[in-house]
């Protein structure tokens, strides 16, 4: 299934599917016109919020090769500044894009994948292009996405 189809179902089991994940975020891009990078989008942080939830080691491992690993790092340099606690550190580097190789990770590792991608919210702030600077607002953790007519 797409990567779409599968946050889709888990944010559906978990009852929080309006909420803007460093998951979510892993998927966005910029498709204003003329833009030739619109991706990974920078974080502007206003308010954020942690919600701890269950580990479910089989989703996130069946997840983790459809996931961008330097733009997860990347998005996580620039919330962690905004918690109350910090977020847990996650190695530079990483190759997730084999699934066999990630059921060899530790469960520290998995641990803190899942706090990264799962319970980390921005409820508040905005999502920037890296390429036309044009901000998209993230409002009661719903990131608007929508172009102006100008754009498309």
């Amino acid at each position: 299934s797409t990567a779409a189809a599968v946050i889709d179902r888990y944010t559906r089991n978990k009852g929080s599917s309006n909420k803007m994940r460093l998951l979510t975020h892993n998927f966005l891009q910029s498709n204003v016109k003329g833009t030739e990078k619109g991706y990974p989008l920078n974080i502007e942080v206003t308010t954020i919020k942690y919600e701890e939830s269950p580990v479910d080691k089989e989703f996130l491992l069946n997840l983790l090769p459809k996931v961008n690993y330097n733009a997860l790092v990347a998005a996580v340099k620039q919330m962690s500044p905004h918690c109350e606690q910090p977020l847990p550190e996650l190695p530079e580097t990483m190759d997730v894009s084999n699934a066999e190789q990630n059921q060899n990770l530790d469960d520290a590792t998995i641990s803190n994948l899942h706090k990264v991608l799962f319970d980390v919210y921005l409820v508040e702030g905005w999502l920037i292009c890296p390429d036309t600077g044009r901000k998209f607002p993230v409002k009661e953790c719903i990131p608007n996405m929508i172009l102006h007519e100008d754009e498309i």
